[in-house]
Order: C-alpha cells, then sequence, then structure tokens
C-alpha cells in the first residue's frame, strides 16, 4: 500500500459521507411531467409482506382455455422470472392443477400510499403477448374491442434479449430488441425479410401488446442484423417495464386476473417501527462502547460501520448499477444485523491487536500496520463461513435475474431445490452483502482511516490506541 497521508482521512470520510446521504436520500430529477430517478434510496425499498402486506392474486386461462399441467407449469415459471426481474423475492406461488388456477402473493411496490391491488398486478406485465404485425390493420369485435389483423411477423418467441435504452439523438426511451438466429426460420430471419419487404413503402411495422398498439414505425431499409427498436412515449421506468416482461418470455396461453385482495402484515403493522427503535438504541450502545474502549480505532469502527450499514442498503434499494434491488423482509434486517455484529467483531479484534503490539513496544505506526496484518486471517476465516452459509441460502431459495444469477443459478446449487420464495433468500442476500461491505468498511477503509490518524500530531499519543498503554 502506498504512504498513507494526513488528507487522505479525510477523503475516505467524506467518501462514506456522501455514499450514505446518497443511500438513504436517493437522487431524482424531474423534466415536465416526468421523473427519473437516478439513485434509488431507502424510500425505494420494497418491504417484504410480513411488514408492510401485500396483494393476493388468482391468475386463470383466458377465454376457457384448457391449460395442461405442464402449460400450467410453464405459466408458472414465467411468473416466477417476472417477479425475479422486478426484484421481488419474497413472494409466494401456488398452481392448482385442478381448476387451472395461479395463485400469487407478493409484497407492495415501494412507496405505495394507497394499497391498490389491481395496480400492483399490472406491475407483473398485464400476462400481454408481444406480436410484431405489418401494417396498422384492425377491427372492432361485438363489444368494441379493437383486435389487430394485420399478418404476424413477430412474436415475443423470436426475441432474445430486451433492454431499455436512451437515444442519444432525441433522448427518448426505446426498447432495444436482440432478435434469435435459431430456429427454421429465425426470429433474425424472419425481420430480415418483412423489413425488407416493407423498405421504402408507406407501410409501417406495428408493435402489439394483446390489443394494445404501442408503436408503428416506419421501415427505411432492411434490417439483417437481428436487432430491432422500439418507439413510443416511454419514460425510463416503462421502458425498463416493457424490456423485462419481453425478457421473461411469452406465456404459453393469455391469462386474466379473476381475483384479487390485499394481504396484512403478517408481523403487524408496528413491526419494522420496533425493529428501527430496537436498531437505534443498539448502533449508539454499540458505538459509545467502541469509543470509550478503543479510543481512535473506536471512532474509526463507528464511521466504518455507518458505511458498512449504507452499502447493505444500497444494495437492497438498487442503488448499484450492476445489480437490481431486493425485498426487505424481517429475517434481511436479521441479515442486516448479524452482518454489523460482524464488522464489530472484526473491530474489536483489530483494537485488541493493537493494544497487543504497543504494550509489546512496538512504534504507533508499526503497531497499527502488524495488528491489522496479523488480525486479517482471524476477521477472514470467521467471514468466509457466512459468507458460504449465505450462498448457499440464495441458491437454495432462489436467485432471481441479477448480477449473482450466473454465479448461483447453477447445477450445485439447483440440487437444493431452487425456489423464489425470498424470506430466506432476503436472509442471505443481506447477509452476503454485509460481509462484503464489511471487508471493504471495517477491514480497507478502516486500515486507511487509522494510519491516517497516526499521521496527526495531536493524534500520536499511545494511549488513544491503547488505553492505559505506557
Amino acid at each position: 500500500m502506498k504512504k498513507i497521508r494526513k488528507s487522505t482521512l479525510f477523503i475516505v470520510v467524506a467518501f462514506i459521507a456522501l455514499f450514505t446521504v446518497s443511500s438513504i436520500t436517493g437522487f431524482d430529477y424531474y423534466f415536465g411531467d416526468n421523473t427519473t430517478t437516478v439513485v434509488k434510496g431507502i424510500d425505494d425499498i420494497r418491504l417484504g409482506i410480513d411488514i408492510r402486506g401485500g396483494v393476493d392474486v388468482t391468475f386463470a386461462p383466458a377465454d376457457d382455455y384448457d391449460a395442461t399441467d405442464a402449460q400450467l407449469d410453464a405459466a408458472t415459471q414465467k411468473i416466477k422470472t417476472r417477479l425475479g426481474a422486478l426484484g421481488i423475492n419474497d413472494n409466494e406461488i401456488y398452481s392448482d392443477y385442478k381448476s387451472d388456477r395461479i395463485i400469487v402473493r407478493f409484497p407492495w411496490q415501494a412507496g405505495e400510499s394507497e394499497y391498490d391491488a389491481e395496480a400492483a398486478v399490472k406491475e407483473l406485465g398485464e400476462m400481454a403477448e408481444l406480436t410484431f404485425r405489418k401494417g396498422t390493420d384492425s377491427e372492432t369485435d361485438e363489444e368494441g374491442n379493437i383486435i389487430p389483423t394485420g399478418e404476424i411477423v413477430l412474436t415475443g418467441d423470436d426475441v432474445e434479449t430486451a433492454d431499455y435504452v436512451q437515444d442519444p439523438e432525441d433522448l427518448q426511451w426505446v426498447v432495444s430488441l436482440k432478435l434469435k438466429t435459431t430456429g427454421e426460420p429465425s426470429g433474425m430471419e424472419k425481420f430480415a425479410e418483412a423489413t425488407s419487404e416493407l423498405a421504402g413503402t408507406s407501410t409501417p411495422i406495428s408493435i402489439w401488446m394483446d390489443n394494445n398498439m404501442i408503436s408503428y414505425p416506419t421501415v427505411n431499409n432492411a434490417i439483417t442484423n437481428g436487432e430491432a427498436v422500439i418507439t413510443g412515449n416511454f419514460t425510463s421506468d416503462s421502458a425498463k417495464a416493457l424490456a423485462e416482461q419481453i425478457n421473461s418470455g411469452a406465456l404459453p396461453f393469455k391469462m386474466v386476473t379473476t381475483s384479487f385482495k390485499t394481504i396484512s402484515p403478517t408481523m403487524g403493522e408496528g413491526s419494522l417501527d420496533a425493529i428501527l427503535l430496537a436498531a437505534y438504541i443498539a448502533f449508539a450502545l454499540i458505538a459509545v462502547y467502541m469509543i470509550a474502549l478503543y479510543k481512535v480505532p473506536g471512532c474509526v469502527a463507528v464511521i466504518a460501520l455507518v458505511g458498512q450499514i449504507a452499502g447493505t442498503l444500497a444494495a437492497v434499494t438498487g442503488w448499484f448499477g450492476f445489480m437490481p434491488g431486493s425485498t426487505l423482509t424481517i429475517p434481511g434486517i436479521a441479515g442486516i444485523i448479524l452482518s454489523v455484529g460482524m464488522g464489530v467483531d472484526a473491530n474489536i479484534i483489530t483494537g485488541e491487536r493493537i493494544k497487543e503490539e504497543l504494550r509489546s513496544g512496538k512504534s504507533l505506526d508499526s503497531a497499527i500496520k502488524i495488528a491489522y496484518k496479523r488480525a486479517f486471517s482471524a476477521i477472514l476465516d470467521g467471514n468466509i463461513t457466512n459468507v458460504i452459509i449465505a450462498v448457499i441460502l440464495m441458491g437454495a431459495f432462489g436467485v432471481p435475474s441479477s448480477f449473482f444469477s450466473k454465479i448461483l443459478n447453477s447445477t450445485i446449487f439447483r440440487m437444493f431445490g431452487a425456489t423464489t420464495e425470498g424470506v430466506v433468500y432476503s436472509f442471505g442476500f443481506t447477509l452476503l452483502v454485509g460481509v462484503i461491505c464489511n471487508f471493504i468498511f471495517g477491514v480497507f477503509a478502516a486500515k486507511i482511516m487509522v494510519t491516517a490518524c497516526s499521521k496527526f500530531k495531536a493524534l500520536q499519543n499511545r494511549k488513544l490506541y491503547g488505553g492505559d498503554v505506557k
């Protein structure tokens, strides 16, 4: 490690302070009537059913369609995928084969002040079918519903991946599609043929979600590279929702909502307030204890713990761009508390090591350097067990489409019986993130801060690092 200067202390503390504030408050900006969330805060955390309640929805095949058990299983899996893509890991899904029903229970959306079960159901994507059609022709049935009649070019099954991006020219949000190259004919081949036929004509390719036309771009040139773009009056949220719905795959049959009702919090309305109050009191007592016992290292430990908690909350909210958020349940809060306990333990080990090295007669700089080096192996051994447990829990109790999916959604974890039921997953998630943040803030950042503190003349008194050490 390069030589640490006194100014490094202010840089690290400022970074932790800014990170903590941003992870709590988030950052939004407004453009007209549209609100764009740049950084998510704690108000964007989706709380689990046990804390805040949720919605109970029953889906059934539309038009009295008689679904087979295999089709019902496929539809159930698609709904699980959509829930995972939305970061809703606290859910329960049941398939009723006798009556062709799928029952889904999931928590309310973050920030919802009025509990509207129907609006919550729409978050799953309306169970709609995506189609690309030649022209915009349609007809009206006896009930006044619009029915598209144009020749189908593509369906949702022809799409490999979908993403939401901002057009660099007009800054409008669009949905970018990559078409499949497999199949006879493949999605790429079908789209190339259709765009070659319609290029330069006045006939557009319309894009429909069920019977709602969401876009009808004109084809200027043949598109043969297997890429397509859906344009429309999208916000970042609506573009993201459509991309996630397409990525979740096409349902084997159209489904409708037959009933929905609200679910009361299983732990009671005041459970979260009681937990937060206990957490504030516990943290205050820990802070006083650490500062009284370890002086300068204790103050640094408190700052590191703040950063660790902020990092865990940031992971839950989806603050980090490379991973989505996660539903926070009471077991998830327990995971945060356990990881904070490991953080306190790491700082106690280091603080005691510094005392021992000072008692042996070493200089302050040498004592700090050797203490962190010798304490690291003990801290690693203590935390690696929690990492293994957390990873197994996440693999066994559901891995949503997230940063961890490629690692965890493998054969070794599927053998535990993977499902997206997430109260235990929430515990594993917060525990894993908390342990990682402990290493970042409680070990590496703390070492930098303590070393920087020792550069200040006013803080070079050995008693400030070892109690009554002479």
